[in-house]
């Protein structure tokens, strides 16, 4: 088993460290490992993409009905003879 110190840790965050551990019955050492496996077991979040985002973003706004214009028959392809 590996072992890590952390340093500059603030008083404050030690306190709550131990209050949780002390709440959940466990030591603080425990609970730090608890959280720590929590921490990067988890999956990251899917991101969404720009598209997405904008769509997102305006969606309140309402979105715009464009009026297409007719398709046309393709001209013949040039003939290079």
């Amino acid at each position: 088993m590996a072992s890590i110190t952390i340093r500059n840790l603030d008083d404050e965050v030690k306190t709550l460290l131990r209050v949780r551990a002390s709440a959940n019955g466990r030591s603080m050492e425990k609970e730090v490992r608890l959280i720590l496996a929590d921490a990067v077991d988890k999956e990251p979040a899917p991101v969404e993409g720009l598209g997405t985002a904008i769509h997102e973003l305006f969606k309140p706004f309402g979105g715009v009905e464009l009026e297409l214009p007719r398709r046309e028959l393709m001209r013949d392809p040039p003939c290079f003879e």
